[in-house]
Parts: C-alpha cells; structure tokens; sequence
C-alpha cells in the first residue's frame, strides 16, 4: 500500500490506498483563490475571502466525494486536545468558528473531518470495522504530546475500535532535510519516546534535523496500529505544490486532510 496522487481536472490530491473511504490531502492545485492563497486555499484568516474558502471547500467535496455541508473542521492551537463530534458539530465554512482541537473524531456516517496544515503533519485515521474515522494535526508540540496515539485512544474509548484494524495515513509535511530546530524540540521528542525517538534526530552542526513523520508513526505504531502509509512528500522541498509556512515566511495559504466516516455495511 502506498499513497498516491489522483487529478480531477486541475484539482489534485494524494490518497492513501488502505484507506477505503473517502478521503484526501490537498495540494495547492484546484481552487479559485488568488495571491498568496492561489488557488486551493481552505482556510481563512491570511487575507482569502469566505467566498473562495466555500467555492474551494465544493470543489475538493466534488472530487473527493464528500458533502461540503457536513464538514468538521478545527480551530487549531498546537495542542493534543481530540473533539468527539458528530453531525450536530457541522458548524458552516469558517473554521474561526469552531472549538480550539488539533485532532477530531467520529462515527456518524456522512461527516468529514478537515485539518489544516502548511508544513505540520496531518493524520487520518479509518477503522474498516466501525466505521470511525479520525484527523489530527501534528505540529512538533502535537507530536511531543503524542497526539497521533491520543487521537487513536479516543477512537478506542468512544467507539469501541481495535487499533490493529486502524488504517492510517501520514501526510505531506517538512521533511527531515528542512525540519532545522535548536535543541528544545529534539529534548521534547526524547522526553516524550525515549530512547526509540533518536532514530528520528540527526544533529548537523549546532542545529538539530527531525524526521516527524517517523516520530508519529512511532506515535501511532505504540497505540497499536499495525497498518500505516507514509507519504514521502516534503512541502518546503515542494513549495510550488504544497503550502510551506518556512519556505514562504509565512505569506502562504492551507492544505487540508479530509476523511468522511461513512456507515458499515454488515
């Protein structure tokens, strides 16, 4: 199993094979936005308008094959906070208006979880077996609180998942050769993994490389899950195809990764 690129026109997005339903991480390409958002934004707050968001937000449900009306989406603060939702919890297009999370899960047929990221590293999550779906957002304090096995553990608690029938999928994010950090995040890594964390730390000089890929896959793979894909993308190296707050300086728009839960046929 791998992930793979699909194109709908002008509108691409990688997909993850083991995941059966509907779901996606976006690049740039597909949208209506203009600027420094061109042209499949889907977050507000750097200058797009709600207008474009909406329009961006149809066009990826058209081609990922989801309702746009019963989205989920995330006020995001770098936290390892994980919100229980379901369709009562589709709020409208602007993610301002919901509860601060990184991570969201659920087992409501027809709801679609959204995370945003621009470098930070997005999970999805499906259990074949109930049905539920999770997304998370990793940012490195996501990753140092383990938020991909918290993520897991709450699909666990409230929907009576096995970890071992988890399907997940990583995303594109800043990959080891541009994740440049001082010491604080490496010391935040081993704190929170111990030891199995330095295969992911590389010292080059007085800075420090992380590879936050693996560490959430180690995040993951200690919750129990047993089926993980990995993309090999890295956003700053691909600038031109994904958002990268780095490599723009922060005049950038947002991908997302979108999973939709859909009901279990028995």
């Amino acid at each position: 199993m791998s992930i793979e690129t699909r194109k709908i026109g002008n509108l691409e997005y990688l997909y993850a094979e083991g995941i059966t339903v509907p779901h996606g991480f976006t690049t740039r390409f597909g949208g209506v936005s203009t600027g420094t958002q061109y042209s499949l934004n889907l977050a507000v707050g750097r200058g797009d308008t709600m207008e474009n968001v909406e329009e961006n937000l149809r066009r990826l449900g058209a081609a990922v094959g989801f309702d746009p009306e019963k989205l989920v989406m995330t006020l995001q603060v770098h936290s390892d906070i994980v919100r229980v939702v379901t369709d009562k919890d589709c709020a409208g297009f602007c993610h301002r208006d919901y509860p601060k999370c990184d991570a969201l899960v659920t087992n409501t047929p027809g709801v679609t979880l959204l995370v945003f990221t621009a470098d930070c590293t997005p999970l999805l999550l499906h259990d074949p077996v109930t049905g539920a779906v999770g997304a998370a957002h990793a940012g490195w304090r996501g990753t140092a609180q383990d938020i991909g096995g918290k993520t897991v553990a709450a699909m666990v608690k409230n929907f009576g998942c096995k970890p071992e029938n988890i399907r997940a999928a990583i995303g594109p994010n800043i990959a080891q050769c541009h994740f440049e950090t001082d010491g604080d995040v490496p010391a935040a890594m081993l704190e929170a993994y111990g030891p199995e964390a330095e295969a992911f730390i590389e010292k080059r000089g007085e800075k420090y490389h992380l590879d936050l890929k693996g560490i959430n896959a180690l995040s993951l793979s200690r919750a129990g899950v047993r089926h993980i894909e990995i993309s090999d993308a890295c956003t700053y190296c691909q600038c031109d195809r994904f958002w990268s707050h780095r490599a723009s300086q922060g005049q950038r728009g947002s991908q997302g990764a979108v999973i939709c839960c859909e009901e279990v046929c028995r």
